[in-house]
C-alpha cells in the first residue's frame, strides 16, 4: 500500500492487515519556518539553526537537517500512514549520510520488513532521499502495531505564524546614535521603567536624568536590584511637579527629549502642551506610532491616536509632516502616506474624504515635501495590493503604505489597539511637533516596549534636521 500526502481520512493498517514489503511515503520541503518553529518548541537557538544567512550556507548544520526534521517526518509517516493511528513507537535507529539543506525536498519512505506475531510488533525500514535521489538518512523502526481498525477524518491543524520582530526592530537595534542624548525621565518610580532606562543608558543611547521623588525612585531601584549610581536625579515631591520640572528643563535646552515614567499620559501631556510650556512650535503636536506588524512587510506608522480628537485640515497636514519626518529617520526615503477614510470616493457628506483630497493636493503642489501622499483611501486598500488591484486603484501608495493617517483620534486609537491585540503588532510612539520629542506610552507597557520608545526617540533625534518651525518646512510661494 502506498499512501499519498493530503488524504482527507486517516485509516490505519492493523497488525493482521500488514504485509511484509508494504510501503508508505511522504514528501516535504525544508523551510526556514520549519527550523524556527522547532527552535521555539525545543529552545534550541543555536545561530547555526535559526540564522537565515547561516542556514543558507553550503555547510548548513546537519543536526537540524537530519535529527529533528528527518526523524520527525519518519515519525509522522509511522503515526498517520503505516501502520497509522494507534501505533506505539518502541525504538528507532537512524544513520546520517548527507546534509539536508534549506530548500531541499525530502522523500520519506517506510517499508514493513518483519512481523513479530507473538508480540504484535512490526519492524520497518526507514529512509529519506533528497530531490537528487541522494540518501540522506536511513534506519530501522520498531513499533507496536494497532489491532483495532481506526478510520476517521483527518484533524485540520491550525496554521502557525511566527510573530517575529521585524524591520523596525532591526533598525532600532542595529546601531545606537552617534552620541547619547540627555533625556529627562519623568517620575520613574516603576521597575519596568527603570530597567528600560538603565539598559538604554548602558547601550549609550541616552544619558538619563531622573526627575521625581528621589527617595521613592531609589527604593524602587533597590527592591528591583537596579544600580542607579552615577545617574543624575532631580528631586521633586510628586508626579505633577516632575512633569512641570521636566518640561521646564526641555524648554531651557537642558535635555533633548522627555520619557514618560509612572504617571498618567494626561498629566504629562497637560504640562507639555500648555501654552506657556515653551515647547510649542508652529506645528500642531501629534502622536505618531511606529509598529512592526508580523503580517506586513515594512514598518507601519500611524497618526494620531492620542492628541488631536477632531483634527482639521491644517492639523492633518502637520500630522503628515511629523509622520514623514519619523519615516525618513527610519530610512524610508520617500514615505508612502495613505489618508484614510471609509471610501476612496470624495464625498461632501464625509469630511474625511474632503480633507484627504486637500492634503493630497498640498503634497502635489510641494507644500508637503519628501513623501508620496494619496487618499481618500480605505484601510484595506492602503495595506493590500490585492484589494487595490481588485478595486482598480492605480496608486503608488495603495497596497504598500508606510504611513496611515486616520481621520480622527477615535479611529486612530481603535486601529492601534486592533493591530496590537489582534495582529500582535509591536512598537512605540512619539509625541512630535514640539521642540523636543516625547515618549509617552501606557502604564502597562512592558520593559521592551518602553525601550523601543527610547530607541525610537534617539533614532529620530539622530536623524532629524535642525528643529525648525512649520513655516520653513512648507513652501511659502
Amino acid at each position: 500500500m502506498a499512501a499519498e500526502d493530503g488524504l482527507d481520512l486517516l485509516e490505519n493498517r492493523t497488525f493482521n492487515e500488514l504485509v511484509v514489503g508494504e510501503t508508505a511515503t511522504v514528501e516535504r520541503r525544508l523551510t526556514l519556518e520549519d527550523i524556527k518553529l522547532f527552535a521555539v518548541i525545543s529552545g534550541d537557538i543555536n545561530p547555526a539553526h535559526v540564522d537565515e544567512a547561516f542556514a543558507r550556507s553550503s555547510r548548513f548544520h546537519e543536526q537540524i537537517g537530519h535529527g529533528m526534521w528527518g526523524g520527525a517526518l519518519i515519525s509522522m509517516v509511522l503515526g498517520t500512514r503505516l501502520p497509522g493511528p494507534g501505533t506505539i513507537y518502541l525504538a528507532q535507529t537512524l544513520r546520517f549520510h548527507a546534509p539536508v539543506r534549506l530548500g531541499d525536498r525530502v522523500h520519506v519512505q517506510v517499508t514493513v520488513t518483519e512481523k513479530l506475531e507473538d508480540k504484535h510488533q512490526v519492524v520497518l525500514a526507514c529512509e529519506c532521499r533528497n530531490q537528487d535521489e541522494a540518501l540522506v538518512l536511513d534506519g530501522e523502526a520498531r513499533v507496536l502495531a494497532p489491532t483495532e481498525k481506526i478510520r476517521r477524518p483527518r484533524t485540520v491543524m491550525p496554521s502557525v505564524r511566527l510573530a517575529e520582530r521585524g524591520r523596525l526592530h532591526e533598525l532600532l537595534t542595529r546601531a545606537g546614535p552617534t552620541k547619547p542624548f540627555e533625556v529627562a525621565i519623568v517620575h520613574p518610580v516603576d521597575e519596568s521603567v527603570l530597567h528600560a532606562v538603565v539598559e538604554a543608558a548602558r547601550a549609550r543611547i541616552i544619558e538619563p536624568v531622573l526627575v521625581g521623588p528621589e527617595s521613592r525612585i531609589h527604593r524602587t531601584a533597590d527592591a528591583a536590584g537596579i544600580d542607579l549610581d552615577g545617574y543624575r536625579c532631580v528631586d521633586v515631591a510628586h508626579s505633577h511637579a516632575a512633569a512641570e520640572k521636566a518640561v521646564a528643563m526641555a524648554a531651557a535646552g537642558e535635555v533633548d527629549g522627555l520619557v514618560k515614567g509612572s504617571l498618567s499620559a494626561d498629566e504629562l501631556l497637560s504640562a507639555v502642551l500648555a501654552e506657556g510650556s515653551g515647547l510649542r512650535t508652529e506645528r500642531a503636536p501629534s502622536q505618531i506610532m511606529a509598529f512592526d506588524v508580523p503580517t506586513y512587510p515594512r514598518p507601519l506608522l500611524i497618526g494620531d491616536p492620542r492628541v488631536n480628537i477632531h483634527p482639521d485640515l491644517l492639523i492633518k497636514r502637520d500630522i503628515v509632516i511629523s509622520a514623514v519626518a519619523m519615516a525618513r529617520a527610519l530610512e524610508v526615503d520617500r514615505p508612502r502616506v495613505a489618508m484614510l477614510s471609509s471610501s476612496e470616493a470624495v464625498d461632501p457628506r464625509l469630511s474625511s474624504t474632503l480633507d484627504a483630497a486637500a492634503v493630497c493636493k498640498m503634497a502635489d503642489r510641494g507644500d508637503i515635501r519628501g513623501a508620496l501622499v494619496d487618499g481618500p483611501m480605505a484601510f484595506d486598500t492602503a495595506i493590500s495590493l490585492a484589494t487595490a488591484h481588485a478595486r482598480g486603484i492605480d496608486s503608488g501608495v495603495a497596497g504598500r503604505a508606510d504611513v496611515l493617517i486616520a481621520p480622527d483620534l477615535e479611529s486612530a486609537s481603535m486601529l492601534v489597539e486592533q493591530l496590537s491585540h489582534l495582529a500582535d503588532a509591536r512598537g512605540a510612539g512619539l509625541l512630535m511637533g514640539l521642540r523636543v520629542p516625547v515618549v509617552t506610552g501606557d502604564r502597562e507597557d512592558d520593559q521592551e516596549t518602553r525601550l523601543t520608545g527610547i530607541r525610537l526617540m534617539a533614532r529620530y533625534l539622530d536623524h532629524r534636521p535642525d528643529q525648525r518651525p512649520v513655516s520653513s518646512i512648507l513652501t511659502t510661494d
